[in-house]
């Protein structure tokens, strides 16, 4: 048994989620239990920077280590704050912050920076603590993402139920879990970055606010106006959606500045405020539902909805509509796995994985890479 804690801020920037999880069992059958889970926001100032950077904005080396420092207190206090009533965890596994995400191309193997220093947030903790935990991947010719897919594979994969784990944060990816019950199931389980999530909406979100709403509570603002299917179609020709999986994707292409080329192609439908986060919200609910009938090699029985989008009710509206009444549209939270901290657990999860298991936390057949690997770096307080 051990008791470790998760923490991620995702391509949403809302903060950080962090887990303390009791974890035990072997790498394949694994019994977890959560013990506390919050959400720690950055400073204002903080998180407009990090947006910026995300955003393209230059920094100098120095500028850049400010940050990461900064951003490193931010995830180490979080850790300390999440350990209650007494309870001492014995390890820390670190996503960071995502700050550049570049897939892999036929002349190189990528990059990604996830800003979050292992080093400091164990040395204030006092906690040994994993972190980078998508580099090995890519070394190996994968995308480092999604990583979470093997994780969701041991905790929510069924017996008879064919899955789909749908994450909605900024970027939206998915899981496909064929039943547990079928021979050599693990070779079946597929994934990708299926393409924006929440990120697009509440770009928009701050921009017809002036400001004052950086999302949309509920899908409340979307749902009283009518999406424009002809625009849906028409942004879904964009050729991430095309490609074939493996793939992974970021701010980097579905950020502000495709957000105003959206904006653009809209402008002779004259569309209100309502209608174009409508427009926008069935977007994204478009690009997951097409990309399942795309790749898919059977649509699901269920879809496990987990992240801040499973909480836009207009967003699992427009979803349950587009997959059709054969599938169930759930949330992680029905079948006993938090909706909200999925993400901070399965990075927990990855950092028992790795710190006492020795065992490989990508799927080759998900990220793309040559062979399995262990995950993360170790940094011992």
């Amino acid at each position: 048994m051990a008791l470790v804690i998760g923490l991620i801020s995702g391509t949403s920037v809302d903060g950080i989620d962090a887990a303390l999880v009791d974890i035990s069992g072997i790498a394949t059958a694994l019994e977890i239990h959560l013990l506390a889970a919050e959400t720690y926001p950055y400073p204002d100032a903080l998180r407009l920077e990090i947006l910026d950077v995300c955003h393209g904005k230059s920094l100098s080396v120095e500028a850049l280590m400010k940050l990461e420092e900064e951003i490193s207190q931010q995830f180490a206090f979080s850790a300390q704050r999440i350990q209650r009533d007494g309870i001492i965890a014995h390890l820390i596994g670190s996503h960071g912050q995502t700050v550049f995400h570049q897939p892999p191309r036929e002349d190189n193997l990528g990059h990604t920076v996830q800003l979050g220093r292992g080093s400091l947030i164990a040395k204030v903790t006092g906690i040994n603590t994993v972190t980078n935990f998508r580099s090995a991947d890519m070394a190996v010719g994968g995308h480092g993402a999604p990583l979470v897919p093997k994780v969701d594979a041991y905790l929510l994969g069924d017996e008879t139920q064919c899955r789909c784990v749908q994450n909605i944060g900024g970027i939206g990816n998915v899981t496909y879990l064929p039943p547990r019950g079928d021979q050599d199931w693990e070779m079946g389980v597929f994934g990708w970055d299926t393409g924006p999530g929440n990120a697009l909406i509440d770009l928009a979100v701050q921009r017809l606010s002036g400001g004052e709403k950086t999302y949309d509570a509920g899908g409340s603002w979307a749902s009283q106006g009518v999406p424009n299917e002809v625009l849906v179609s028409q942004w879904l020709q964009d050729d991430y959606f095309h490609l074939p999986p493996p793939k992974s994707t970021g701010r980097e292409l579905f950020g502000e500045a495709y957000l105003s080329r959206l904006w653009e192609s809209s402008g002779k439908y004259n569309l209100s405020p309502a209608d174009w986060l409508a427009t926008l919200t069935d977007f994204t609910a478009a690009s997951i539902s097409e990309s399942y009938k795309a790749f898919l090699p059977d649509m699901p029985d269920e879809v496990l909805l987990c992240g801040g989008g499973s909480h836009n009710l207009y967003l699992r509206q427009r979803l349950g509509l587009r997959l059709g009444e054969s599938v169930r549209v759930m949330s992680t939270d029905d079948v006993g796995l938090s909706a909200d901290f999925k993400e901070a657990i399965a990075f927990a999860v990855l950092a028992y994985w790795r710190y006492y298991c020795h065992f490989p936390g990508n799927l080759p057949r998900v990220t793309g890479a040559n062979k399995p690997v262990l995950l993360g770096d170790i940094q011992e307080a």
